[in-house]
């Protein structure tokens, strides 16, 4: 089942001994309108605390970069920095960050990447390619005016930040990710290729096996996975949303496992458990059950929002990312060998999945990028960081950009 391994992975990271990175537990922009109602109803009922869509300080603005249209929430004013979501994501994953740093003196700016919410949505595969996303990146920052930017990324949001700061460093002056190691060319950071060592698709396979497919791969099949998210884009999402979180039970055997100290041929076999399909069954087939009410982090107002973005946009942009990593690593063979240069952060999730495959590459990080600083790992936490710990996640920002 899909959610396997993201229901066993706990705390283990916050009580292990060695490896070297710390961990830490502790105009106003359009509401979107009504959404499906294919969901449990007394799963979907409470309400909002924190509101992005009333916050006044929060303008929306639409850029001219790279040859597209980018639609981009911004607040505060101050030296900027520029937050790429992943996926299934909007600018408004970022909204804790985005009133937390303009409280601390900073320009924050969210934007809608390629493909998604009001962003333009080109039609070519190939035109999802990463040399592509960290033009737009690129193109943002000189639309706002500005020459330099720090970046931080989420997910897919972090492989575009990483390759932004790596070809770009004239731009991007800093990075962190969040969730996804650092991985060069193979932009995932996967167990055996951390840093792109080797073609994505051919590391996917070896880890999936014989009659199985890992999700990605998945993810690219023609017309399935998108079959499958458009047929009832609410349940998948709010199933995506709580089955990767921290919020899924673990169950007891668990808590005796270390999964952060199993080899790399280990690891691959637990993964191919955990995040490869067998034939005939899709993402939804193996998502935690939700519970009668939502996680404390999760509300009806952010269902709501995602929501509606995706019915209005649909799925196929987003998945067009991850038909193009044979295409990037292909792009990015210039850039082997050389150091990712700026000040770089890496913080995970304690129950991600992305940052326990990402273990090697996260260890590895200061041999690829000399001023990496200690990476941080938030305990109990799972893959949606800036929302499951925005205080966590805002206290490593700050003080992150506070000593560049």
């Amino acid at each position: 089942m899909v959610t396997v391994l993201l229901v066993v992975l706990g705390s283990a990271s916050s009580r292990r001994a060695g490896p070297p990175y710390r961990s830490t537990s502790t105009s106003p922009v359009p509401v979107p309108g009504a959404t499906s109602g294919a969901r449990k109803e007394n799963a979907m009922s409470k309400t909002s605390t924190f509101s992005a869509l009333d916050d006044e300080r929060f303008k929306q603005r639409t850029l001219s970069a790279n040859g597209i249209r980018v639609h981009a929430v911004e607040a505060g004013q101050g030296p900027l920095v520029l937050l790429a979501h992943g996926f299934p994501e909007s600018w408004y994953s970022w909204r804790h960050q985005l009133r937390a740093l303009a409280d601390a003196g900073y320009r924050a700016v969210a934007i809608d990447m390629r493909g998604y919410g009001r962003t333009s949505k080109p039609a070519a595969v190939h035109d999802y390619r990463i040399t592509e996303l960290v033009a737009d990146c690129v193109g943002v920052v000189h639309a706002l005016g500005e020459s330099q930017a720090v970046i931080v990324g989420h997910d897919w949001g972090s492989a575009v930040a990483w390759t932004a700061a790596w070809t770009r460093p004239d731009v991007f002056r800093a990075v962190v990710g969040v969730s996804v190691p650092f991985g060069g060319r193979g932009q995932m950071a996967l167990p055996g290729n951390p840093f792109g060592e080797r073609r994505p698709s051919e590391v996917e396979r070896e880890i999936a096996g014989p009659g199985r497919l890992w999700y990605q791969e998945y993810f690219t099949s023609p017309g399935v996975a998108d079959r499958e998210f458009h047929s009832d884009p609410a349940a998948w999402l709010t199933g995506a949303l709580y089955s990767f979180s921290a919020s899924a039970p673990q169950p007891p055997e668990a808590a005796a496992v270390d999964f952060t100290q199993l080899s790399d041929q280990a690891l691959a076999a637990m993964l191919r458990e955990a995040v490869c399909l067998p034939p005939g069954v899709g993402m939804r087939d193996g998502m935690t059950p939700m519970p009668d009410d939502l996680p404390d982090w999760l509300t009806q107002e952010d269902i709501d929002f995602y929501v509606a973005e995706f019915e209005r946009t649909g799925f196929t942009g987003p998945l067009n990312y991850y038909h193009c990593l044979d295409l990037n690593w292909e792009l990015l063979a210039p850039y082997e060998g050389r150091p990712l240069e700026v000040p770089a952060l890496f913080v995970g999730g304690g129950r991600d999945i992305a940052t326990l495959w990402g273990r090697t590459a996260m260890q590895r990080f200061p041999e690829v990028a000399p001023q990496a600083r200690e990476p941080i790992v938030i305990a109990d936490a799972g893959h949606w960081l800036p929302d499951e710990k925005p205080q966590e996640l805002n206290k490593a920002l700050l003080e992150f950009l506070a000593g560049l």
